[in-house]
């Protein structure tokens, strides 16, 4: 059986970016590895990706990215999660082509950062990147999110030289950073990223120009792509999320709630695609697919309207997680719509180490039952539409479960050649750590509700 055969241990890994529509580089083996993950442009912006076998003859690997280059660009999301596909639902706007938006017509964007400063490095690099994006008007909030801040601080000398507020807010968990940076911030649009992300110069001008080619957008995800491969820690996690949380597309999509009766109105979601097919139905619950926190934007009035992230869920409460994805469901359980823009850019710096994407795992498992009862908790018909959802939603998530450990990689079997990477194995534990974290959910929701209202005795004095 594929499962039982041994996990071999991946050398490091480069990302290199290719522009598909220039001369292509030559590519070698050397000291920084003899694979490569190469992401491949056109018009400055990604379409597709290859893991290339690198030689000590440059031809070996040019013939791979040729073939890219040739290839269409875009790929297609994966299966439909036990529900039908193939349809066709025109958007009300249409979705965000390659004209150009002038400036004037942009929305001023805030973009909230809350951290707890523990990745300094990566803190200095995201602000210089911050600092250097394309876009006409915005802001860079800063929420320095820890309980408590040593004798010797780190942050001033972090911030000083960038053009940045500093929000402060003492009760933890990443949801209460963020709603503070919110409530602050003086943007039309909020945008949000982690402190582990290097962002992309036009970032925020493809967000903002999607909200405005499609207006009836309440929010846009975006593109993560890894920083780096360096570990087996991180090339494993890259192997198993693909995408952070789901199958990498890079066709523009509009996620639209259906509106069927009953309990299951808005419970369902289809992905439509600029040409009006539908490329993917799946239940709202799996929203996480196409968007995750460290690399998404909101119209500010649709985030006061659903009412901030829930400060039970998130990294740093009991609930360890899934408060960006409960805002994803908020929205389109309230009949809104979601644009996915691969076009802007962000670049995650995954785990290390194993022992840390383990600790990662479990938490998004954890996270993702205890998001359930948050629901279940806030609009009971939630319950409803589990019931109703839960079963093809299983089965679809185990079939995902069980080909990410046999067969998931960037590069399909099919296409494997001499000079591509065959897909990557990855060890059974990520999907053991992950799946043991689901039955942990509920337990972990009820000690967060529990903190966070002693919490606010203790900040408010009551």
């Amino acid at each position: 059986m594929a499962l039982l055969t041994p996990v071999s241990t991946p050398g490091p890994r480069r990302v290199v970016r290719v522009d598909l529509d220039a001369p292509l580089p030559e590519l070698v083996a050397d000291d920084r590895g003899v694979t490569a993950l190469v992401v491949g442009y056109r018009d400055g912006h990604p379409v597709t990706t290859l893991d290339v076998a690198l030689t000590d003859d440059p031809a070996d690997a040019g013939r791979a990215i040729a073939a890219l280059a040739a290839g269409p660009a875009g790929s297609p999301v994966g299966s439909s999660d036990g529900l039908h596909a193939g349809s066709s639902v025109v958007p009300t706007g249409s979705i965000a082509g390659t004209s150009a938006v002038p400036d004037t017509a942009l929305p001023s964007v805030s973009v909230v950062v809350s951290t707890i400063v523990t990745r300094l490095a990566d803190i200095a690099r995201l602000l210089d990147h911050l600092a250097a994006l394309d876009y006409p008007s915005y802001e860079v909030v800063v929420v320095d999110n820890r309980v408590a801040v040593p004798a010797e601080d780190p942050l001033p000398g972090l911030l000083a030289g960038h053009d940045v507020r500093l929000v402060v807010e003492r009760r933890p968990g990443c949801s209460a950073g963020r709603n503070a940076g919110v409530a602050a911030a003086t943007g039309e649009v909020v945008a949000f990223t982690d402190d582990d992300v290097r962002v992309d110069p036009r970032w925020l001008r493809m967000i903002g120009t999607r909200f405005v080619q499609e207006p009836e957008l309440d929010a846009v995800t975006g593109m993560i792509l890894p920083a780096e491969l360096e570990t087996p820690a991180q090339i494993w996690y890259e192997a198993y999320y693909g995408g952070f949380s789901g199958e990498r597309t890079f066709d523009p999509l509009t996620l639209v709630p259906e509106d069927a009766p009953g309990a299951l109105r808005h419970a369902r979601v289809s992905a439509v695609a600029a040409d009006g097919s539908v490329r993917r139905r799946f239940p709202v619950y799996g929203v996480g697919g196409y968007g995750a926190g460290a690399n998404w934007a909101v119209r500010r009035s649709v985030f006061d309207r659903v009412g901030g992230f829930d400060p039970v869920l998130g990294a740093g409460v009991p609930a360890r997680g899934g408060e960006d994805l409960a805002m994803f469901i908020d929205v389109l359980w309230r009949g809104g719509r979601i644009g996915v823009e691969p076009r802007a850019v962000v670049h995650h710096r995954h785990r290390p180490d194993l022992a840390g994407l383990h600790a990662q795992l479990h938490a998004n498992g954890v996270g993702f039952t205890a998001l359930l009862c948050a629901l279940v908790s806030a609009d009971r018909r939630h319950l409803a539409a589990l019931v109703r959802l839960a079963p093809p939603a299983a089965r679809a998530m185990a079939g995902r479960v069980l080909g990410r450990l046999v067969r998931r990689g960037s590069t399909p079997a099919a296409s494997v050649t001499p000079s591509t990477v065959p897909p990557t194995r990855v060890p059974r534990s990520l999907a053991f750590h992950e799946l043991r974290g689901f039955p942990a959910g509920p337990a972990a929701w009820l000690r967060s509700r529990r903190a966070w209202r002693e919490v606010e005795r203790t900040h408010t004095g009551a």
